[in-house]
Order: structure tokens, then sequence, then C-alpha cells
């Protein structure tokens, strides 16, 4: 499903954009203005949707280590218990003259011996408190360090799922595809900067050596009240908004009316190509309420002096 979302994310911004790019040269502002809107929209619903897939892996990932924390706390423990069991006692060994069964000996050794095992045991005791006391860190650092030597636990069969893979190096033909693909990515994309600069370069006009151009138009009203006399007011009205959109002041430009919603209007100067660009796009793009213009045709018309 998120997959079908980005796909259908994508196009719909690869629309947006191409119509964004044709109405900014057609001069048509409201129309550009829409598509740029709804290019905003769908930039932020994919970045809300990859904000959204980020923060759900951050949070598998942070399930996954808070998991692996406690199986590693386990172990330590673990370790840790099996650090401080009770070593094995070694099998008693009496002397060889505690073996003798005469008993009309007496030993001056025994007295001496029994002195020395007390003497002895004390500092053994207290030894043994010292290490006591002093031993309980290092026992839980080796703990913690002989945890990752431990075996994994056969409840988690995930646990190695995160190392590497062991295989074969990349190939030099998958290599060398990845490679074409770039360079043809790149290719597509300096083309198409190219041509977007290329389409949108100002360059100096040349002048139209033609007296006037006319221009003809349809005006389609909606509702109910379609009369000649308000086709004509609209048209009127969006005729005298636009007559700023050229870079030459439109003198003697009167609109006329032909009957049956055409009106004809000729502009004097002849208008060059940018400035006739810039005149249809803004009666297309003419924002009357309930009124829709249409150019349907221009041209130039050669004029005598008088």
């Amino acid at each position: 499903m998120r997959k079908v979302a980005y796909v259908f994310a994508v196009l719909a911004a690869a629309g947006a954009g191409t119509y964004l790019v044709i109405y900014l040269y057609r001069w048509q502002w409201q129309r550009a203005v829409i598509c740029g809107v709804l290019l905003l929209v769908v930039e932020v619903m994919l970045f809300g949707l990859v904000t959204l897939g980020r923060l759900n892996r951050i949070e598998e990932r942070l399930r996954d280590t808070d998991r692996r924390q406690r199986e590693l706390d386990a172990r330590q423990e673990d370790v840790l218990t099996r650090l401080r069991e009770p070593a094995i006692e070694p099998v008693e060994t009496r002397f060889q003259w505690l073996d003798d069964d005469r008993t009309d000996r007496t030993y001056v050794f025994v007295p001496v011996l029994m002195v020395a095992g007390v003497l002895l045991s004390g500092l053994a005791w207290v030894v043994q408190k010292v290490a006591a006391a002093t031993a309980r860190p290092a026992e839980r650092r080796l703990a913690g360090r002989l945890a990752v030597l431990s075996a994994p636990d056969p409840a988690a069969p995930d646990d190695l799922e995160d190392l590497p893979l062991l295989g074969p190096r990349p190939s030099r033909g998958r290599t060398a595809r990845l490679t074409t693909v770039t360079v043809l990515g790149g290719a597509l994309l300096a083309a198409l900067v190219v041509g977007l600069a290329d389409l949108t370069q100002t360059r100096p006009e040349k002048a139209n050596g033609n007296k006037a151009t006319s221009v003809l138009v349809k005006v389609d009203l909606r509702g109910a009240e379609m009369t000649d006399e308000r086709r004509s007011l609209a048209a009127q009205q969006i005729w005298e908004g636009c007559r700023h959109s050229t870079s030459a002041p439109l003198r003697h430009a009167a609109l006329g009316d032909l009957g049956d919603g055409m009106f004809a209007g000729v502009v004097r100067p002849a208008l060059t190509d940018h400035d006739l660009m810039r005149l249809r796009g803004c009666l297309e793009d003419a924002t009357l309420e309930r009124a829709h213009l249409t150019v349907v045709a221009v041209g130039d018309a050669k004029t005598d002096g008088g």
C-alpha cells in the first residue's frame, strides 16, 4: 500500500510540475498558482510518508534494541551466577603419617600443625573477606565481557539477522550496469535542465514590421442570463484588464462586437511574439466570475498609412 501511495504521489508531483512550467511559459498565472499549490501539497504528502516510514523503522529498531538488551542482561546474570558458584571441593588427601595405625607413638608435630592451621585459617578468612568486598565489580565486568561469547537464546532466532552476509563481492557486470544507469540519469537530468533554461531564457525581441495585430476572441458565460449585453460587458472587462500585460503600451486597442459571442480587437503597433504570448495567456487565464474567454485566432494586419 505504501508503494502505491509513493507511485501516485510521484506521478501527481510530476504532472503538477510539468503543467506549472507550461502555464508559466504561457503566462497563465492563475493556473500556474493552482499547479504550484498542488505540487506543494504533494511534496508535503511525500515528506509525511517518508517521515512516517522513518519513524516506524526507528520504533522497530528501539524495540529490537530493548529486546536484545534484556537478553544481554539475562545472559550476563547467567554468567555472573555461574562465576559466583562455589568451586568443586578437591578430594581430601590426608598426610601419610595419619595413616599409621600405631597409637603408642606421640608426635610433637601435631600441636604445631594445629596452631599453624588455626593461624592459616584466620589469615584465609581475612583474605576471603577482603576479596569478597573488592571483587564484585570485577566479576560483573567479567560477566559482561563473557556475555558476548555466550550462546544465543534458542527462543530468539533473529539475533544473527543484523550481521553482514558472507558472500562474494559484487561482480563487475553489476558495477558496470550501475555506472551506466547513473551516467544516463545524469545526462537526462542535464538535458532537462538545459531544455528548461533554453525555453525560459530572456532573448531580445525582433521588432514586428506590421502595422497592427488583430485578435479574435470568443466569450462564454455560465448561467441562465446569457444576454449579449452581459457578454459584451464581460469581454470589455477582460480586455481592459489585460491591456497592461504586454511590454509595449497598447494604444488604439478597441474591442469590437461581431455578434454571437465573437469579438475582435486590433492592437497598434503590432505585437511581437513574446508580447502576443503574454496577451493570449492573460486573456485565457482571466478570472471573471462565470465568464471564460477563448482566443480563436491572431494575426498581423498590413495597413497603409491612411
